[in-house]
């Protein structure tokens, strides 16, 4: 379940979308968050990673990590 608040000119295009085509406001919020989830994630995520930094290895350190042969 998820509830949202939008800014009201949005709401009103939601609706009249939703009014006009006989479809539900929940159905074009999912088509909308299923088309970009991907992109959303990608930059949300490599933000995160970037102000929050983990361990980082050298390909060297991989290597003998894993026990693999150059």
């Amino acid at each position: 379940m998820l509830a949202i608040r939008l800014p009201e000119d949005i709401e009103k295009r939601l609706t009249d979308l939703a009014n006009k085509t006989g479809r539900t406001k929940t159905f074009y919020a999912k088509e909308a968050i299923l088309k970009h989830m991907d992109e959303i994630e990608d930059k949300y995520l490599a933000i995160s990673r970037l102000e929050n930094p983990g361990k980082r290895w050298t390909l060297d350190e991989l290597e003998q990590e894993l026990d693999l042969e150059r």
